[in-house]
């Protein structure tokens, strides 16, 4: 009887054990077999990305060894920033040239290389893209076609009629229709014109946070709280924003929610091979009241492909726990976690990705930079004084990801 006991109790805790697993499988996904995460051009196996900066790169030999370095870094993926804050790093119509490139044409198509250069390695390259950042620095632009200076209008103002200050990033107004069909043309261009593999929105959101373009200690405005934004809302809702602020920022977030509608609709009717993913706040409910970013009704109205929430924390609890509000939406779409490289330790930066492989997670590096050195007009690599700091982190991290890659 005792044995029959004995062998009824194991077979329940069996039983139980296999039952645990399915349900963590079920939320997290199974790395054994992963599935290949994007709709259209895939990659084999969990998605290994990397954010290339648009100071990483002056000429199209800087492209080769940034996508050579990344392929045998065991990336496999490329977030490839083209734009920045209303300028470019590929000919266009719409906005003129980057000033990282010099303002003008530098005599190559940087995303045309980019394109090329990953492909031929197997990569999947991503064009990376600012979203609703205007301009950036703490000086005026000088071309006169950059939109600071050519759509004044379209930028935040405060209540007092006062244009959000230099210094930082200054962003377009997404409540104005106009403004999101410009974005909109914008992504057109890059995803009509070129292969990528997918459309990466970064900045998109208010980027509202407090910078050194405010004053100690100051509040940064409520933006926008032009007249004419204030008009569309009070017409929406027959209110003031002092009268119903939480409906105030719930019609904000609307704003940002149909903008990310209207570029899906135009990759749709596109392309339908491109993905399009975003970078998110790493915790969803402050990005959601804080920048206006809903990120969770995009992945339940399956207007994104992935999302990279930018877990950038150095503390492994707090990592942990942010890690574990995404677990249930990796059954929606993937959830590719971001991981701060940027001087961080070999063996923090390991068990961070270690912990979101575990977990079902794929994971994004930031950045190209932290792992890499930038290059001279010769092709050499510059050094400063993180390059000792790089060489550490490359011994200590690369032959780890390596491993990941050919597992």
């Amino acid at each position: 009887m005792k044995a029959f006991v004995k062998a009824q109790n194991t077979r329940i805790r069996h039983t139980a054990v296999i039952l645990i697993s399915a349900l963590i499988l079920a939320i997290t996904g199974c790395h054994g077999k992963a599935k290949n995460p994007w709709h259209g051009r895939k990659v084999k196996g969990p998605v290994r990305a990397i954010w290339v900066t648009r100071w990483d790169y002056k000429s199209p030999r800087d492209i080769a060894i940034v996508m050579e370095n990344c392929k045998t870094a065991g990336f496999n993926t490329v977030l490839f920033q083209v734009r920045g804050a209303g300028t470019v790093m590929y000919p266009s119509r719409l906005e003129p040239w980057a000033d990282e490139l010099g303002g003008g044409d530098p005599g190559f198509d940087p995303l045309a290389v980019a394109c090329q250069e990953g492909h031929r390695r197997g990569l999947s390259v991503h064009a990376w893209v600012n979203v609703i950042p205007g301009w950036h620095g703490d000086k005026t632009p000088a071309n006169p076609r950059q939109l600071y200076n050519a759509r004044p209008d379209w930028f935040w103002h405060d209540a007092a009629g006062r244009r959000q200050p230099l210094g930082w990033y200054s962003s377009v107004n997404p409540c104005y229709p106009e403004v999101r069909r410009y974005l909109v043309d914008v992504m057109h261009e890059i995803v009509s014109r070129y292969p990528v593999d997918g459309l990466h929105m970064d900045y998109i959101r208010f980027p509202n946070e407090w910078s050194k373009a405010y004053r100690e200690g100051a509040t940064v405005p409520d933006y926008p709280r032009d007249p004419r934004t204030l008009a569309m809302f009070q017409q929406a809702t027959g209110r003031t924003p002092e009268q119903a602020p939480g409906a105030w920022n719930a019609w904000r977030t609307d704003q940002v929610t149909q903008l990310v509608r209207d570029i899906r609709q135009m990759t749709l009717k596109t392309d339908r091979k491109v993905s399009l993913t975003a970078a998110v706040g790493a915790d969803a409910d402050i990005a959601l009241r804080t920048h206006f970013q809903d990120s969770r009704r995009w992945i339940k109205e399956g207007l994104v492909d992935a999302v990279f929430p930018m877990n950038y924390e150095s503390d492994m609890g707090g990592y942990g726990a942010r890690l574990a509000k995404w677990a249930p939406k990796q059954s929606r779409v993937p959830v590719v976690t971001g991981i701060m490289f940027d001087k961080r330790g070999g063996p923090l930066v390991v068990d961070q990705v270690n912990t979101a492989t575990r977990t079902g997670t794929h994971f994004a590096a930031f950045a190209y930079n932290s792992l890499f050195e930038r290059l001279d007009a010769g092709g050499r690599p510059k050094t400063d004084d993180q390059s000792p700091s790089r060489a550490a982190l490359r011994q200590q991290v690369i032959p780890y990801l390596r491993r990941l890659s050919s597992s």
